[in-house]
C-alpha cells in the first residue's frame, strides 16, 4: 500500500449506489480543476466491480474475491476485512450500523460497519449482483434466480418473493409504496412494496441490467436494445425513448430535470427528461458501462479513466488515468474522489 499523510477534509455519506435510492449520484460541491494528487492508493487483493459507499471517515469495498473491506479514509489502512463465501460483484449498500451486500454463492449478507462481524444472512437460490436497497426497514434485493426478494434490515427474515421470469442483476429503485425494477427477460416492472405484486410491467426489446431511476412521476432506465426509456411511474406506458448505438447497462444519475447514462457506443448521454431532449453526447472511451455521477455542474464517469465534463454543454474538462474500471463509480465528498479500479486499487484523489 502506498500512503501519503494528509488530514481529510470533512466528508458526507455515499451509503448507497448512486449516493442515495433517489439515484442523484452527487453531492456538495465539486471543483471543475482535475484533482491534483492521489493523498493514498489501497490494494484490495482482488478486482473490484462494484462500486465503494462511505460513512463516517470509512470507506467500504468490496472485491471480487478479496471480500468487504473499511478503509480509513484519512490513512488509507485497512480497519477490518470480512471474507465472504463467493465472489462479490454488488454494491454495497448501508442501514445503521449494517452492510449489505450481495454474494455469488446466492446470499445477502449483513456485516457490523464497526468490526466487521456478521449479523446475518439470507438466501436466494443464484447469484446476487444487484445491490441492496433499504426504505423504510426492509431491505429489496433481485437474484439471478428471477426472484426480487424482500427482507426485514434487522434480521433477514424473508418478507416477500416475486418471480419475474428472469435474471436479475438490476438494482432497484424504491418509492414510497412502489418498486421498480429492471429484469433480463426484458421487461420493466413495477412491484407494490409492501406485498410484491406486480403492478404493471413494460416490455423493452432486449434484457435489463441497467438500473431505474425516478424522476416525479417518470421511471428512466436503460437495455441492452439500444435504447434508454423514460416510462410512467404510475402506467408503465413509455413517454419517450432515445436510441444509442449499442447495449445499455449503465444507469441513469439524475438531478433534477437533468439525467445522465452512458453506452457501450463509448458515448454518455445527457437529456432533459421532462421534454425528453438529448442535451448532448460526449464520446468518453470504448466502452461505458458504469453509471455517471454528478454534482453542482459536473458530471464524473469511469470509462478507461475517470472523466469530468460540464454538465451544461458536455465538454470534458479534466481526465483522470487512474480508477479505470467497467462497473465502479467514484465517490465524491467535498474535495475528495474515491475511485476503486478493476485491477483491484482504490484510490483518493484531492
Amino acid at each position: 500500500m502506498i500512503q501519503q499523510s494528509a488530514n481529510p477534509d470533512p466528508v458526507r455519506d455515499w451509503p448507497t449506489l448512486l449516493g442515495d435510492n433517489a439515484r442523484t449520484g452527487g453531492q456538495g460541491r465539486h471543483r471543475l480543476q482535475a484533482p491534483e494528487k492521489a493523498v493514498w492508493q489501497f490494494r484490495a487483493g482482488g478486482a473490484v466491480r462494484s462500486a465503494p459507499i462511505l460513512r463516517d471517515g470509512f470507506l467500504y469495498v468490496a472485491s471480487v474475491s478479496a471480500g468487504l473491506r473499511a478503509i480509513d479514509v484519512s490513512t488509507g489502512t485497512s480497519k477490518w476485512k470480512f471474507e465472504a463465501e463467493g465472489q462479490v460483484h454488488s454494491t454495497p449498500s448501508l442501514f445503521g450500523n449494517a452492510i449489505l451486500f450481495g454474494c455469488d454463492n446466492g446470499k445477502v449478507y449483513a456485516v457490523d460497519r464497526r468490526m466487521g462481524s456478521k449479523l446475518w444472512e439470507a438466501t436466494t437460490r443464484a447469484e446476487v449482483w444487484s445491490s441492496p436497497i433499504v426504505r423504510a426497514g426492509v431491505v429489496f434485493v433481485g437474484s439471478a434466480d428471477g426472484h426480487v426478494y424482500a427482507l426485514d434490515a434487522r434480521s433477514g427474515q424473508q418478507k416477500w418473493s416475486t418471480n419475474l421470469g428472469g435474471r436479475i442483476y438490476s438494482t432497484p429503485c424504491a418509492s414510497e409504496h412502489q418498486l421498480y425494477v429492471g429484469c433480463g427477460d426484458s421487461k420493466v416492472y413495477c412491484l407494490q412494496a409492501d406485498t410484491g405484486k406486480i403492478l404493471w410491467a413494460t416490455p423493452t426489446g432486449n434484457g435489463i441490467d441497467s438500473s431505474p431511476a425516478v424522476i416525479d412521476d417518470l421511471v428512466l432506465i436503460g437495455s441492452e436494445d439500444f435504447f434508454v426509456y423514460c416510462i410512467k411511474a404510475d402506467t408503465g406506458d413509455v413517454t419517450w425513448k432515445y436510441e444509442t448505438d449499442l447495449g445499455i447497462s449503465s444507469s441513469p444519475a439524475v438531478v433534477g430535470d437533468f439525467a445522465a447514462v452512458g453506452s457501450k457506443d463509448g458515448f454518455l448521454y445527457a437529456f432533459d427528461v421532462q421534454k425528453g431532449q438529448l442535451r448532448w453526447k460526449t464520446l468518453v472511451g470504448e466502452l461505458v458501462t458504469a453509471p455517471p455521477v454528478s454534482g453542482d455542474g459536473v458530471v464524473y464517469i469511469q470509462a478507461g479513466g475517470t472523466f469530468a465534463l460540464d454538465m451544461h454543454s458536455g465538454k470534458i474538462v479534466w481526465k483522470a488515468g487512474l480508477g479505470g474500471a467497467i462497473q465502479s463509480v467514484p465517490v465524491l465528498a467535498g474535495d475528495s474522489i474515491y475511485l476503486a479500479s478493476l485491477r483491484g486499487e482504490i484510490y483518493a484523489l484531492r
